[in-house]
Parts: C-alpha cells; structure tokens; sequence
C-alpha cells in the first residue's frame, strides 16, 4: 500500500472514530448494534435453523495410541459464550484443532450449522466459512500499526497489485473504526504494534480475527499473561462480542471463567466430563477430583 493511501485511509477512520465517539449517548448501547443480529444475518450462509452453530458427536482422535479425544460430542448454540475448563492432556486444544481442520479424527461427526460438514474441508476453507482461532500467544505484525495490521485483515483480493492501490471504502472505514473500539485500541491506532502491552496485543489479534466476520471464534488461554486491568477489559469485551458472534474460550483463570461465563463444559480424558453453570461443575465431585482439587 502506498503512504498517501495508508494516511487517507487512517484520516477515514479517526474520523469515523470522532462520530462513534460523538454518538455514544445517543443509544441505549452506546452507539453499537443490538446484540444477535449479525447471527441472524448470517443465517442465509451458515444454517442454524436447528438452533446449534457448531456440533459435534462422537469424536475422537488417536496419536500414537494414545486417545486424545474419545467419543466427544458437544454443541453451540449461536450467540452462545462457551467456556470450555479441564487439566491439562484433557483434549482441549486437540478439540480446537479438529473444528479449524488442523486435526482430522478417525471418527465421529463436526457440523458448522446444520449442512456444512467441517471435516470436508481444509484449514484455510474452513476459515472462510467464518470460524477464526486465537492461539496462546498473539500474533501481529510488530512492525506495523495497529491500523495496518487491522487492515490487512480485511477480506480483500490479497494479490501483489490488488494490495498495492487498495482503499478502504466508507464501509470498511466504519467496520475498523467500530472494531477499534471494541477492542479498546481506539486511542492506539498509530502506534506500532510491537510497543503495545500483551494484553493489547492480544486484543488487536482479536480485531484482526473480527476483520474477517466471523461467526463462531475460538479463543484459547485469552488472558494469560495478563494484568488484572486488562483481565478484566477483555471479559468487557468477550461480553459485547457475546451475541453478536459464537465464543469457544479455553481458560483456566476462575475468577475470569466466572465473570463471562453461562454454560460451562468441563474436559477429560477426551470427552466431556460435566457440563452445566460454573457453580454447579464446581460442586461436581468427579470434577473436584480430577481438575479443581479439594
């Protein structure tokens, strides 16, 4: 992208930032959409008309004799905030890696929505289809800026000379402005992300993964490593993307589970062990002994 390209389009987007910002008593929401639409928009793509965005039964995978997942089956309702607890070796980033293609099992069904059979489809395929994954680790373009690494995660053509006279248009002005926002980064779009705090690292990979519109997000160890401000901005956060997108989030902070979570799908051995409220897989004897402790 060329520099005068780049400054026309962060102009656009302070300035779609300065009318958020202006609009923000203006709605009950702050300025932001009713949360469930964009799910039932992007019914007309991903059929959920069964009432479940992701399910999968029966699955399991072996390495090397060993049965990382066994005889899973697990299901997501759109809009849903799932949060997904266990010990380690429990099958938890196994389960991650067969939705997004990574993994194949030897047996068992993965549906995204009702007619997309996932494990027809390859890691790349499946991404378009509208899953995104964030791993342990961030990972940005430390030497970009904020606004370019949200940039470049725009679904565009991605050839040499489509990138090069690329410009945002209004609309994708207003997506990154909003996006910005959410993400708390909105006073931090010229800077470079490598000078960002981990926290805000982690959000800005999050608003990379909202710049390709997902439907369902798969979120593993998201506040590791983090202070308990930015703990506690990024339960703010899971809690507006909540609704609006499909959350799978890998976690062992309690504290952190608790703040977000409504169902909470416990782990071991390769299936699932208890499934219910926080309070109730915490009262759980089997999930005492085997993951919480006594």
């Amino acid at each position: 992208m060329t520099p005068d390209l780049l400054e026309q389009g962060a102009r656009r987007v302070e300035q779609r930032l300065a009318a958020l910002e202006a609009g923000k008593s203006n709605t009950e929401s702050g300025g932001r959409s009713a949360s469930g639409s964009r799910i039932a928009h992007a019914a007309g793509e991903v059929d959920i008309t069964h009432g479940r965005i992701l399910y999968l039964e029966d699955v399991s995978v072996s390495f090397d004799g060993f049965k990382a997942i066994n005889k899973l089956s697990l299901d997501i309702a759109p809009g849903e905030l799932r949060c997904i607890i266990g010990p380690n070796g429990a099958g938890k980033t196994t389960m991650m890696d067969i939705i997004t293609g990574k993994t194949r099992p030897d047996e068992g069904t993965v549906f995204f929505g009702s007619t997309i059979d996932l494990l027809r489809h390859k890691e790349a395929e499946i991404a378009q289809l509208g899953i995104g994954r964030k791993f342990q680790k961030p990972t940005v373009f430390e030497q970009l800026t904020v606004f370019e690494n949200l940039e470049l995660a725009l679904k565009t053509n991605k050839g040499v000379k489509s990138s090069m006279f690329f410009k945002l248009d209004s609309a994708q002005s207003d997506r990154l402005a909003e996006i910005l926002v959410t993400i708390h980064l909105a006073d931090s779009v010229g800077r470079l992300a490598g000078n960002l705090s981990h926290g805000q690292k982690q959000w800005l990979e999050i608003g990379m993964l909202l710049m390709q519109d997902p439907k369902l997000l798969l979120l593993d160890e998201p506040v590791a490593g983090m202070t308990d401000e930015e703990t506690a901005r990024t339960a703010e956060l899971f809690l507006t993307l909540k609704g609006k997108h499909s959350l799978m989030v890998v976690e062992h902070d309690m504290s952190f589970i608790k703040t977000i979570s409504e169902i909470v799908t416990v782990l071991c051995d390769g299936s699932v062990l208890a499934q219910g409220t926080l309070d109730q897989v915490q009262a759980d004897e089997r999930v005492i002994e085997v993951y919480l402790g006594r």
